[in-house]
């Protein structure tokens, strides 16, 4: 399994807006978005993250792909991932097709890594 992890700003005033449809993700349409991430093998979670700077969601994805995961949930037509995307556009002022078309994020610390008897 592999994890990979976006932080993503929210547009400025759109962190109520993004949390009512946090919500609708988890309640209304939370058995498409369920079988739209199963459908590609992965796991996803999503953090906001509010600070001085501005608001954040830092969305993990867990699976044998991530990346490549990523990119197939990004280039769907269907109904429920035309009105995700079109969702991540209004909240975050961008494409997230081209998301994932750029470099995928780089891990750089792993405490895991660490041998034990460094710990």
């Amino acid at each position: 399994m592999s994890l990979m992890a976006y932080a993503i700003p929210i547009q400025p005033g759109k962190t109520p807006a993004w949390r009512k449809w946090a919500d609708e993700l988890n309640g209304p349409r939370s058995e498409e978005f369920a079988v739209s991430r199963e459908r590609v093998g992965v796991h996803e979670r999503t953090f906001l993250q509010e600070t001085p700077q501005g608001d954040l969601v830092i969305v993990t994805i867990e699976g044998d792909d991530p990346a490549g995961a990523f990119a197939r949930m990004m280039a769907g037509s269907d109904p429920f991932t035309t009105w995700f995307l079109e969702h991540v556009k209004e909240f975050h002022g961008i494409d997230p097709a081209e998301m994932a078309r750029t470099a995928s994020p780089v891990l750089m610390v792993d405490s895991a890594a660490v041998p034990v008897a460094a710990r």
